[in-house]
């Protein structure tokens, strides 16, 4: 007999998963489909016929839902903020002067 009535949640410091989404993810998804609703209301009062709105928010909604689980199966959890921050490391560093570096020597000899 079990004495508790409470739940013990196990799952402490693993990131929530949603049908797959997991971490940041699940946050696109949410504001893709935020977007689109929005998007189909302006469509819809502008006066655009509402098969034509179903037919632009689906293939929209479709191929938005596929780059999200796409990424989120490529990268995992954390990956893409990776990738993200390596794509913006500069491949080159260029100094036209060596006054940088001077003064790093100076800075390790006043040490």
């Amino acid at each position: 007999m079990n004495n508790s009535i409470y739940y013990i949640n196990k799952g402490i410091n693993k990131s929530i998963e949603f049908r797959g989404l997991r971490a940041q993810y699940i946050w696109y998804f949410g504001g893709m489909v935020i977007i689109l609703m929005v998007l189909f209301s302006l469509l819809y009062i502008c006066g655009v016929n509402t098969y034509i709105c179903l037919m632009l928010i689906g293939g929209a909604a479709t191929g938005g839902s596929i780059k999200i689980f796409a990424l989120s199966h490529a990268y995992g959890e954390h990956g893409l903020m990776k990738a993200m921050a390596k794509k913006r490391v500069p491949k080159v560093l260029k100094s036209y002067t060596r006054k940088n570096f001077q003064n790093l020597t100076q800075q390790e000899e006043k040490k």
